[in-house]
Order: structure tokens, then C-alpha cells, then sequence
């Protein structure tokens, strides 16, 4: 079981729980909708990633990247800038952790 995978899952929950706190989403449709279906898919390629899948670091890879362009679009994370961080704190963390998942195969 790889540290990758599970570390990959607590950040997909965080997405997750994230897109249910006004606080963090605000009421931008599109953020809440944004950070749910990422984090339902980062969660896919998390259990994925616990077993020796070599699509679940790309698929990762191309969320993170997702995550760090969707949080300067206006018309998704709105004027909140606790969605901004949110999403370019996550995006980075998933961007490395494809990074490491990609060089381990």
C-alpha cells in the first residue's frame, strides 16, 4: 500500500467536505459543483493508487492541474478567496503527489 494513496484520499475527503462549507465555496453553483465531482474522482484515483494502477497518477496529475487552472476562473470559485487557496493548495499537493507516483512506475 503506497503513503501516496492514502494521503491522495484525505485530500479528495477534504474536497469533498470542503464543497458542503459555505464558508470555503460560497454560493458559486459551479465551485461547489467543482470541488465535489474532483474530489469524487481524486477519491477513485486514490484507491486506485493503493494497489499498482498506472492511470490513477495521470489521472491525478490532470486534476491537480485542473485545480490550479480552475481556481483563477472567475466564473467558478467567484470572489471567494478561501476557494482560491482551497483549490491551489490542493491542485499543488495532487501535482506532486503524481509526480512522485509517476516516477515510481
Amino acid at each position: 500500500m503506497s503513503w501516496r494513496g492514502w494521503l491522495v484520499l484525505i485530500f479528495s475527503l477534504w474536497l469533498i467536505v470542503a464543497s458542503l462549507i459555505p464558508g470555503i465555496v460560497g454560493s458559486k453553483g459551479a465551485n461547489i459543483a467543482d470541488f465535489l465531482i474532483v474530489g469524487v474522482v481524486l477519491l477513485i484515483a486514490g484507491i486506485f493508487m493503493l494497489g499498482t494502477s498506472k492511470v490513477a497518477g495521470w489521472i491525478e496529475l490532470l486534476l491537480g492541474i485542473w485545480l490550479i487552472i480552475a481556481a483563477f476562473i472567475p466564473g467558478i470559485t467567484g470572489s471567494k478567496g478561501a476557494a482560491l487557496a482551497n483549490g491551489l493548495v490542493v491542485g499543488i499537493i495532487a501535482l506532486i503527489f503524481a509526480f512522485f507516483d509517476r516516477k515510481k512506475q
